[in-house]
């Protein structure tokens, strides 16, 4: 049986660009099995989406999965990857390819967009991980739970 996994994305800035971070819900039949909650200092919220995006596959790379499904409330990222929209910012472009080599990785990899009411769970960790970071003044701060509420 093919491991499939099911990953919600979510990337904050606070400024745009400013105090960035990254939420990501891993779910394995319908059941959590990761939290990410990662700071990425200062950047736009587009970088933020990206940035989800990564360590959602790299945490999928990690699992062994043959399956992946990315869930995404930004139009743009979930546009971007299908081909539907051309990547034209050079920092993007870098995160871009960066996704695009690790989805060759799984024998099915599919995103979809979808409302942002159906993306709170990735949406409070990537808010998380700002308002942590800004608290304790920490560059990096990072937390990775293995099971941390709703999606």
């Amino acid at each position: 049986m093919r491991r499939s996994l099911d990953i919600y994305i979510d990337g904050a800035s606070k400024g745009n660009p400013g105090p960035a971070g990254a939420g990501v819900i891993v779910c394995e039949r319908g059941e959590v099995i990761e939290n990410i909650s990662q700071y990425i200092e200062r950047a736009t919220n587009n970088i933020a989406e990206y940035s989800a995006l990564l360590l959602g596959l790299r945490s999928a790379v990690s699992f062994k999965a043959e399956v992946v499904h990315i869930y995404t409330d930004s139009q743009l990222l979930a546009r971007q990857m299908t081909g539907a929209y051309k990547v034209r910012n050079p920092q993007i472009a870098c995160l871009y390819l960066q996704a695009k080599e690790l989805a060759r990785q799984f024998k099915i990899f599919h995103i979809s967009h979808i409302p942002r009411e159906e993306n709170r769970g990735a949406d409070k960790l990537a808010t998380q991980a700002v308002r942590q970071a800004l608290k304790k003044s920490l560059p990096h701060a990072t937390s990775r739970t293995p099971h941390a509420g709703n999606i």
